[in-house]
């Protein structure tokens, strides 16, 4: 029953998210206020993502990144890379075009594998789902007010982080090559799940992946690593959509186009992914994402560092 509860509220937050985008392009619409960054209404920034050269790639890249992200590769990493490649979405704007666009995908992935260990713990399960939940939540309201140059240097750090992590899990190193057997957590493991997901929580916010830093904790405290499943992906679905992508469409500080395209495709690469997951073979899928995650990192610093504030 609770699972079941839980999947209810992960089809709620595909309708929230969407009626929030809706009312917010709604209420922009005829708006002539230019935002403190960019330098664009809300008009010329749609306008310039539905240019057919931005509106095709960020298309194909919801669904390339989101089926990335349902093998539990992660899909900010392969998102902001080819954000980065295509220039289809202004740097300031990645960080909330990657939570408000994976919004829908991923809580579509969060519904489909809820059940994937039906007997986790759902004490431990819930608490850190409602971890994450507010660490984006703070940390969102940071990062929307970033600048242009802050956004650069915090998308370097992030993604190097991103690319580390992921590369210790290719290479079996520290908790990545542990096996647990534990469907719950109880005492001092419960309470460094909750702080550790607090964290990736909002780390979120600035593009750091969920995925696989989730998958570590869980298999570092113990936890079969099946219920990594669940708890990663409960976490991003209900983090995003109830947690930091309200601010960020609040704010108006995401690529509005990306976000319709991102969430229409993320769907389709979930279920594509979905279906034929164990027919693939994810160490050289993940090995490709960390390279070029090391690449993408350095050409945010040398961004932020030659190119400052200018697009």
């Amino acid at each position: 029953m609770g699972m079941w509860i839980l999947k209810g509220i992960s089809l709620f937050g595909v309708i929230f998210i969407v009626v929030l985008m809706l009312r917010k392009q709604k209420q922009m619409a005829g708006s002539t206020e230019k935002d403190s960054v960019t330098g664009l209404t809300f008009k010329e920034t749609w306008d310039k993502g539905m240019q057919p050269k931005n509106l095709i790639a960020t298309l194909i890249i919801g669904v390339v990144a989101n089926f990335f992200d349902t093998l539990g590769i992660g899909s900010f990493a392969p998102s902001t890379t080819m954000f980065k490649l295509t220039k289809s979405v202004d740097d300031v704007l990645i960080p909330g075009t990657l939570n408000v666009g994976d919004t829908v995908p991923v809580c579509i992935e969060a519904f489909l594998f809820f059940d994937f260990v039906p007997d986790m713990d759902l004490l431990t399960l819930v608490s850190m789902i409602v971890a994450s939940i507010v660490g984006a939540y703070v940390m969102a309201g940071i990062v929307s007010k970033f600048n242009r140059r802050k956004v650069r240097y915090a998308m370097f750090v992030a993604m190097f982080i991103l690319a580390t992590v992921m590369l210790m899990k290719w290479l079996g190193v520290g908790p990545f090559g542990e096996i647990g057997t534990a469907t719950g957590l109880r005492g001092i493991k419960l309470i460094i799940a909750i702080v550790v997901n607090f964290i990736l929580g909002g780390l979120m916010s600035i593009g750091v992946g969920l995925y696989a830093p989730c998958m570590a904790l869980c298999v570092l405290l113990g936890l079969d690593t099946g219920c990594a499943f669940p708890a990663m992906m409960g976490s991003c679905a209900y983090l995003m959509a109830f947690g930091n992508s309200p601010k960020f469409i609040q704010e108006g500080r995401y690529d509005p186009v990306a976000c319709w395209t991102q969430a229409i495709g993320g769907a389709i690469g979930v279920f594509c992914a979905f279906f034929i997951v164990k027919s693939l073979d994810l160490r050289t899928l993940t090995l490709v994402v960390v390279i070029v995650c090391y690449l993408t990192s350095f050409l945010f610093l040398h961004d932020a560092i030659k190119k400052g504030e200018a697009i």
